[in-house]
């Protein structure tokens, strides 16, 4: 076995998103990767203390979680709360738990201001979107782990093919 899959709670089937539900991700190469022991699940916002169900929340100014990262943008709830702290350290916490794992890859649910990586939301909680990373995305990148959408399971499973 090449290398561990960092995987978003939520598309494993927890009930850890912002509204208390899950996005369960349905595909034969969950299932192979789960009896090979490749899979290491997280919620980067509740390993981080953060509630279920809590407000949506959204990059904001249409920056990305790089501008995060780079302390040049926040992450605001749609009440108006602040969460980037919170934000920041859901994606330490991702990053060190990939790390200590062996994880080469994560696969993260697209959208999401913390794994979004093909798509996230502009800040104006009006359902615009527009290309980026999240924060434990774009942190994730950074330290040389390779992201994907749920909308791209088969690119990383035809990728982890070519690695064994």
């Amino acid at each position: 076995m090449t290398g561990k899959i960092l995987v978003s709670a939520c598309l494993m089937g927890h009930a850890v998103r912002y509204d208390g539900r899950s996005k369960p991700l349905v595909h034969p190469a969950i299932d192979r990767w789960r009896e090979e022991g490749r899979l290491v699940t997280i919620c980067p916002e509740m390993s981080a203390g953060m509630v279920v169900p809590r407000p949506p929340a959204e990059i904001a100014g249409g920056a990305t979680g790089e501008d995060v990262i780079a302390g040049t943008a926040g992450v605001t709830e749609i009440t108006g709360g602040d969460v980037t702290a919170e934000f920041r350290q859901a994606a330490e916490n991702a990053l060190a738990l990939a790390q200590e794992t062996g994880c080469r890859y994560a696969l993260l649910i697209d959208g999401s201001p913390s794994c979004g990586s093909g798509f996230i939301y502009d800040g104006t909680f009006s359902g615009g979107r527009h290309p980026g990373n999240g924060v434990t995305a774009a942190l994730l990148k950074q330290a040389g782990i390779e992201v994907y959408s749920d909308r791209e399971i088969d690119l990383l499973a035809e990728r982890i093919a070519a690695d064994c």
